[in-house]
């Protein structure tokens, strides 16, 4: 029945969203929205809209536009090119956007309207994450440069010789092999002329900038006079850059070449700068503890006359990001995460000559939802809001939080399906604490009944259970499917203050699992809840979980899922890429005699010989930060035992899976294990 229904899917026979709730299929049918950008006048927003052909295994994304005030949003893109990273021109005449020419993106431009489209670029290499300068002289983008010599070349007379040498660390990266490339950012005069030659930033060294692998134009802002350019940087290599976060703003002048360090002294990540509309003050987001990828991001301020950084929200318990500047100065837009939600705030400021400070944060707006960017329009905010219950949708607040919606993308999942509801509890942890759970609903949820369940494991560790509409661990498919899901914010999980964000470092197989099991032992007390047939499921630190529960469980639990999930910690130290990341959060290499202990408490393959339940393993070729070697051991591991398992293995995906048709195949395998022990 399942394999009839796809079928049709892709030969067009059946309309979007027929079925009155989600299925695999219907989740790679709904648009996503995101890359607004307001117009200079401040009166209408782009945005890119993807899509994606089940058939054909791929996505195209299209250029739409909207006024501010609300209407039909329009498509300006010819849909036969995918577009990305538009950018309005600064006098608003134009609109610049990067599509792909022969495999390599090229930046073109285009009227408003969508007419006289132009390439502008023939770059060899392509180029990416491109800018406007303000006063419209060059724009900036970047690109990637080979700057060391491959082993073939070396050895010039084995050309068809394939292999590299390595003499340091960081041999591979998330889902690439170092390939002795750098991303450098560049600048080139504009309107580029042929034979105009692009200076590069970095002046041929090792480093990257933006930072790889999730680093983009947010790294890179221009100063409001077009003659500097600030860019984010980590400026070490090989084992250095393995095991520290301490990356700085660089501004580089374009009349000297030279590149000033501008965070000095800041040891951890200092991220997305942003100058004020006078160019007097630039404001990023900074971390303390060098090493820590999930420390509090603390809003900074830099006065560009003195070069005096002041820590604005250094005092409040909360992370803060996506910052946007007031017309007057005189205010921060930002957004926050509050009971894992993420809402926008108002960062007052008081500016006295030459000094700055914040007078006080207040949140715009509140509820159930997650906000994930914004940018100023006139007297609104523009951005993108989704919940567990609706993917994202572009809209527009006003400064007392009212909002308006602009997009349009997916009329068709709202009027036509079903989404079960979600419950908001606070539940008693083993040490007395309230920890948020959700609990997903299946659509027309009777109490009367009995229902299998699942408890989420989140992955991170440090990532919280917000309301993200996931197009993998999507919440309301789980409940379409008849279960209902537990999703705990335990411990390590931010928007709940750095003590709750911080307790999981060091302690993986602590407290954290004792509120998963809180959270399951909670819920199992519900009269719908049916105790004979509960799951427990999850990806990455998710993962661990999972296989961490299938040592302790007790028999709660009747199968498990656990998707590129760290099995053993000490082979995983010694394969994994970013150490700096195991260092905090491990404490340290296994070989280290201190760190027995930790390795014996906090790996789940010390305690397989406990494991007696069913268990489905999900492991990727290309993820090379969870590599795997770890799901093979854990598949391996309950195979000798002869316990029921399953392996899925995709030798063309990393971390996640991305591409359409191999998700709908990871659902299809996901649910045919639940519902064979569950159902």
């Amino acid at each position: 029945m399942k394999h009839t229904l796809f079928i049709l899917i892709l030969t067009g026979a059946l309309s979007s969203f027929a079925q009155d709730k989600l299925t695999p299929e219907s989740l790679w049918e709904i648009n996503r929205v995101y890359g607004e950008q307001v117009s200079p006048d401040g009166q209408t927003v782009i945005y890119c809209q993807r899509s994606y052909d089940l058939k054909e295994n791929k996505g195209r994304t299209d250029l739409m536009i909207v006024p501010v005030e609300g209407g039909t949003p329009k498509r300006i893109s010819s849909g036969k090119m995918s577009v990305s990273e538009p950018q309005w021109k600064p006098d608003g005449e134009k609109i610049g956007f990067l599509s792909a020419v022969d495999g390599k993106m090229q930046f073109f431009e285009m009227k408003p309207d969508g007419g006289l489209v132009q390439q502008l670029t023939f770059f060899e290499d392509g180029l990416s994450n491109f800018h406007y300068a303000p006063n419209m002289k060059h724009i900036s983008f970047t690109q990637e440069v080979m700057l060391n010599t491959s082993l073939a070349d070396i050895q010039g007379d084995l050309p068809l010789a394939t292999g590299r040498v390595y003499d340091d660390l960081m041999v591979r990266h998330w889902t690439e092999w170092s390939d002795l490339k750098y991303q450098h950012p560049m600048i080139v005069k504009y309107p580029i002329e042929a034979g105009d030659a692009p200076i590069d930033v970095l002046n041929g060294r090792p480093y990257d900038s933006p930072m790889k692998p999730f680093g983009g134009s947010e790294q890179l802002v221009w100063a409001p006079d077009g003659k500097s350019l600030i860019y984010v940087c980590k400026k070490a290599v090989g084992k250095e850059y393995a095991t520290s976060t301490n990356s700085e703003l660089y501004q580089y002048d374009l009349k000297s070449g030279e590149s000033l360090n501008l965070t000095k002294g800041n040891m951890g990540y200092d991220n997305e700068p942003v100058f004020s509309n006078d160019g007097a003050w630039l404001a990023w987001l900074g971390m303390k503890r060098d090493g820590f990828e999930s420390d509090k991001n603390v809003v900074w301020v830099r006065n560009m006359a003195t070069g005096k950084n002041t820590a604005l929200t250094a005092e409040l318990d909360q992370s803060f990001g996506h910052l946007v500047w007031a017309p007057d100065n005189q205010t921060i837009y930002a957004i926050s995460g509050v009971d894992a939600t993420y809402q926008i705030y108002e960062l007052e400021l008081k500016v006295s000559g030459n000094e700055i400070e914040l007078k006080q944060a207040k949140a715009i707006t509140e509820g159930t939802h997650n906000i994930n960017s914004i940018q100023l329009a006139g007297e609104r905010l523009i951005g993108t809001m989704n919940s567990m219950s609706k993917p994202a949708e572009l809209y527009a607040w006003e400064m007392n939080g009212k909002s308006m919606q602009l997009s349009r993308a997916n009329t068709e999942l709202a009027d036509n399906v079903k989404m079960g509801k979600v419950e908001k509890r606070m539940i008693k942890t083993t040490d007395g604490k309230d920890m948020l759970t959700w609990v997903i609903y299946p659509p027309d949820f009777d109490p009367n009944k009995k229902y299998p369940t699942l408890l989420y494991c989140q992955g991170g560790p440090q990532s919280a259970v917000s309301q993200f509409f996931s197009y993998r661990w999507n919440f309301q498919l789980m409940a379409a499917n008849g279960y209902i899901i537990v999703a705990p914010n335990r411990r390590g999980l931010p928007t709940f203050g750095q003590e709750w964000n911080d307790a999981i470092s060091k302690d993986w197989g602590g407290l954290a699992m004792k509120d998963y099991l809180s959270a399951i032992d909670e819920m199992a007390k519900e009269p719908y809840v049916d105790n004979d047939k509960l799951g427990a499921v999850g990806a990455s630190y998710g993962g661990y979980s999972v296989y961490y529960l299938a040592g302790i469980h007790e028999g709660r639990f009747k199968c498990f899922i656990s998707h590129c999930g760290l099995f053993n910690l000490e082979s995983w130290y010694a394969s994994t890429e970013e150490l700096f990341f195991a260092n905090w959060d491990i404490g340290g290499p296994y070989w280290e005699p201190n760190m027995s202990a930790a390795y014996e408490k906090n790996s789940p393959h010390r305690m397989v010989d406990n494991w007696d339940t069913p268990i489905m393993v999900i492991h990727n070729e290309l993820d090379f930060r969870v590599p795997l070697n770890q799901g093979l051991e854990a598949f391996t591991a309950a195979q000798l035992q002869d316990i029921p398992s399953k392996l899925l293995y995709y030798p063309d995906e990393g971390h996640w899976v991305l591409q359409p048709q191999n998700g709908v195949m990871w659902h299809r395998e996901f649910y045919d294990w639940l519902d064979t022990y569950l159902k």
